[in-house]
Formats: structure tokens, sequence, C-alpha cells
């Protein structure tokens, strides 16, 4: 079975990833799997971030690398958290990541709560073959937490095209809609061209 390291630690979405590629017969590793090593994700942009991750593990491990950078853009507070989604309040805290969105956000009315999610997937493989796609879904932040289901934001997010909380879908219905999920689908039509190539 063919291996591909996703460049994350994060098993929610290691495991979103593991069930998108089982059916392509692909293996699917972590940086979990591998001793710890430094990467400085220190870019302005999701590209750009995702893209300092897939080299340095390409750079290190040698193997086939998927990385992404995701987060939620919100416009009330311009684009905010962004790239900085996963360190807001706390590195990797979504429990107080989601108190501070929820401060931040106190007093915002309804119509002004758009936000959406964004995620940037670079493919890189040690031959330098790289492959760049993104993803989005639109929705609005609701005033308090609905739903256990998924990670991070999720709880705090809601779909407007289902017209429910991120936080109460299944991974199956989440897999069908989410940032990730669209990105993915753009990913799965070009994948085999770089999976391929030399």
């Amino acid at each position: 079975m063919k291996t591909l390291v996703i460049a994350t630690k994060n098993q929610g979405k290691a495991r979103e990833y593991a069930e998108m590629f089982a059916p392509m017969g692909i293996k699917v590793k972590t940086l979990a799997d591998f001793p710890p090593f430094p990467i400085d994700e220190n870019g302005s942009t999701f590209e750009e971030n995702a893209m300092i991750k897939a080299k340095r593990a390409v750079e290190v491990l040698h193997l086939p690398v998927l990385a992404d950078d995701s987060g939620i853009c919100v416009d009330a507070l311009n684009g905010a958290p962004g790239v900085h989604s996963a360190r807001y309040a706390g590195d990797h805290d979504f429990v107080a990541n989601n108190a501070k969105l929820l401060r931040e956000m106190q007093g915002v009315p309804d119509e002004q709560r758009t936000a959406h999610f964004h995620t940037t997937i670079v493919c890189l493989k040690p031959s330098g073959a790289k492959l760049v796609v993104d993803g989005e879904v639109h929705g609005h932040i609701l005033h308090e937490l609905q739903g256990e289901n998924g990670f991070g934001y999720d709880p705090l997010f809601y779909v407007d095209e289902l017209q429910t909380s991120m936080g109460l879908l299944t991974d199956e219905e989440k897999n069908k809609i989410s940032h990730r999920a669209r990105a993915m689908a753009k990913l799965e039509q070009h994948f085999d061209e770089w999976w391929n190539a030399n």
C-alpha cells in the first residue's frame, strides 16, 4: 500500500484524511508516526504555511507529503483569526479559542456574523512535484456552542446551506460539505497526475 504523510499531529484532521484516501488504496501516516522535528510555521497566508510544512516534512522524511493550513475567517474581525486560528487564544487550545471568538463577537448582530472556513492543501514529493488546491464553506458565527462533533471551531460555525451547526454534523455529513472536503474534491481531480509524476 502506498504511503502519504499528512503533515499534522491533529488526530481529527488525520481521521478525515484517512477516510477520504482509503478508497484510493493510500495509507495515511501523520507526523505523530515519526520522531518529532521542528516546523517554523511563520507564513502570512494559508498557502505559505502549508508550503512551509510540506517542504520541511519532505526534507526530513523523504516521502510524499500532504500539508494543509486551514482556518476560520470572520468578516466582522477583518478576517481574523485566519492563519492564527489554531493559536488564537492558546496553541491548539480550542476551548480557549472558541471562548475568545465568542468574546470578540459579543454584541455583533446576526447579519454581521458572516464567516467562512478556508483550507489550502499543498502536496509535495521529494522530486519537487507540487499540487496546490483550496476550498471554502460559508456560514455564520453562532452565539453559543452547538454540538460536540468535529473539532476546533465546528460547534460555533453555522453552515448556511445546511442550516445547522457544523458541530452537529456526523463525520460523513461534514466530509461532504467541509472546506477540506471541497479542497479534496479538487485534489482528487489532479491527484493521480501528481502521484504518478516523477
